[in-house]
């Protein structure tokens, strides 16, 4: 990785009137990131820290993900999904990924929905549609298999 970043500082160097640079990640991982050249910092005079989304905002990207893909989260999925959520604040996780979470469960969720709509004889548009909270947590908890 040194070799890798001696030569990223010279590039940057050889270049600096020509390249605009932009790096993301978790705010840890950054400061070491930054902390292996001693003269990497330097080059990055501008940090900017985004604070992390709390319930009520993962909420609303979740029903966005599901609205652009023609699902709706009905009232009790919206209340067990934010009882699921735990931000960074109360989450013991360092790599608590905000919207990239909530992307996952949804997708899991839409997954399961599908195993368990698919032992059923007929399936109305509307169940096709909406997310039940079992299919947050396993379709082996769903009432109506």
């Amino acid at each position: 990785m040194l070799i890798c970043i001696l030569g990223f500082v010279k590039a940057m160097e050889d270049h600096k009137d020509e390249l605009i640079l932009i790096l993301a990640g978790y705010q840890k991982e950054m400061e070491k990131f930054l902390q292996t050249n001693p003269g990497l910092r330097s080059r990055f005079p501008i940090h900017i820290d985004f604070p992390d989304y709390n319930k009520q905002e993962l909420l609303q990207i979740a029903e966005q993900l599901c609205l652009k893909r023609q699902y709706q989260l009905d009232a009790q999925t919206k209340i067990a999904l934010l009882n699921s959520l735990n931000p960074p604040e109360n989450n013991s996780d360092d790599n608590f990924g905000n919207a990239r979470t909530v992307r996952n469960i949804i997708e899991k969720a839409i997954r399961r929905q599908a195993v368990r709509l698919i032992s059923k004889h007929s399936t109305t548009r509307e169940e096709l549609m909406v997310i039940e909270p079992c299919d947050l947590v396993g379709v082996d908890q769903c009432a109506n298999v």
